[in-house]
């Protein structure tokens, strides 16, 4: 068990959130190990469907986000498309799993 204190982004004025669908080729592994290095993104899962990783970025800004989707991770190798939903209102988000 790990007990952590979760921020939110928006007060530590990190106002862009999104989920990026990568469609991959080749070792998805590895793209979701590179995509996992960089400092932006907080969630990497590997998934079975239309996408073969999401990823989450927290990002300052459009700009920010613009930056890092165009020029970081289109660019990754085994990279095939990448499909970008940005946050507009966070509803929802718990950790408690285990007391259910």
């Amino acid at each position: 068990m790990q007990i952590v204190a979760v921020t939110d982004p928006l007060q530590l004025g990190f106002r862009r959130q999104a989920m990026i669908g990568i469609q991959g080729e080749g070792d998805v592994v590895e793209l979701a190990d590179a995509l996992a290095a960089m400092p932006e993104v907080d969630y990497v899962v590997i998934t079975a469907g239309s996408f073969d990783v999401l990823a989450e970025a927290v990002c300052e800004d459009d700009e920010h986000l613009l930056e890092l989707v165009g020029q970081r991770i289109r660019t990754l190798p085994g990279v095939r498309s990448t499909e970008t939903f940005v946050y507009m209102k966070l509803r929802k988000q718990h950790y408690n799993w285990g007391t259910r």
